[in-house]
């Protein structure tokens, strides 16, 4: 099996607000392996930008990392804690080693400069071209192989002349210009049509198979969670509630979260006269909840499970659950 390229270790993300402390992501654990696609997945509100982005120290004020280690892999092989470099060092990694694709492709481009432009200002900043020309060429190629229509049209295009659909293409591109070796990928189809969606994604599986990449994906889409994922970690209210592969996950979900999840999606296996809504509202995490934070949704909730916050056990093989109803075993 190969080694982890990205290891979490008891990650806390915490904003200081007037309101008090928001524990956005509370004691998170999990690997990425490397050349896998590892999803995040979980309500709006459950912390999975906040994760993916304190990977790379990305966190804004009020917030602030208050604890835990992520190490990431180089290219030598050895672990380096991302929470402990400096800003001038992290900037030399965010784009080169670890490159993001954020959910609005329309905000993540300046809408006074070029396609092109953005395509040579992030491979100058790494170094990676040495001429404005070749910056034009490259980003041709790239918008080629993204797969975008006429890309030497494109590359002198304004941000506004594109489509959505184009604009995330061009954001991809963006993304793989400096050749990272991990790729997020922030919620990447949720601001274009089914349709798109469904390219994009599949634009996304044939890039990374070209390019041996390793592609974190974050989501509120189970369905997006089954095509493209080979494991998932289900995130509820800043606590990480289950990890496995994906397949285990969907035909053997532990977690009352997880199952309660699966219920409220489609499901083209089974009738369904209606959908499940989860009961109950996502906690305020100013003042969270004791113990599990699901408990007050939960239809299994024990005593044990108001007081103490379960510990994440391993059920089977690689499918691991942070839940009481499990701890005998």
């Amino acid at each position: 099996m190969p080694e982890p390229i990205v290891i979490v270790e008891d990650l806390k993300v915490y904003f200081y607000t007037y309101a008090g402390v928001v524990r956005a992501v509370d004691g998170v654990s999990f690997e990425i392996y490397e050349g896998e696609t590892f999803c995040i997945v979980g309500e709006t509100g459950c912390g999975k930008s906040v994760t993916s982005r304190a990977l790379t120290k990305l966190i804004d004020p009020p917030g602030r990392i208050a604890g835990g280690k992520v190490l990431f892999k180089d290219r030598s092989g050895r672990y380096i804690n991302m929470l402990e470099l400096d800003e001038e060092t992290l900037r030399e990694m965010r784009g080169k080693e670890i490159a993001y694709i954020f959910q609005d492709p329309a905000a993540a481009l300046d809408p006074l400069y070029t396609i092109g432009y953005h395509f040579i200002e992030t491979m100058r900043d790494h170094g990676t071209i040495r001429s404005n020309k070749e910056g034009i060429e490259r980003a041709i190629e790239l918008l080629r192989e993204v797969a975008m229509p006429a890309p030497e049209v494109r590359v002198k295009n304004y941000p506004h002349e594109l489509s959505g659909g184009m604009k995330q293409r061009a954001v991809i591109g963006i993304g793989l210009s400096n050749m990272p070796r991990l790729l997020i990928a922030d919620e990447p189809t949720s601001y274009l049509d089914v349709s798109v969606q469904a390219q994009i994604l599949e634009l996304l599986r044939q890039l990374k198979e070209k390019r041996g990449l390793t592609l974190l994906m974050i989501t509120h889409d189970m369905g997006v969670v089954a095509e493209m994922c080979d494991r998932v970690a289900v995130l509820y209210a800043g606590h990480l509630a289950e990890i496995g592969p994906v397949d285990r996950i969907f035909m053997n979900p532990l977690h009352p979260y997880t199952q309660a999840l699966l219920r409220a999606v489609p499901n083209p296996t089974r009738r369904m006269l209606k959908l499940e809504p989860i009961p109950g509202n996502v906690p305020n995490l100013a003042s969270p909840p004791p113990g599990c934070r699901f408990h007050p949704r939960c239809p299994y909730a024990m005593d044990i499970c108001k007081r103490e916050r379960p510990k994440m056990i391993e059920v089977e093989e690689r499918h691991r659950v942070a839940c009481w109803l499990y701890a005998k075993r």
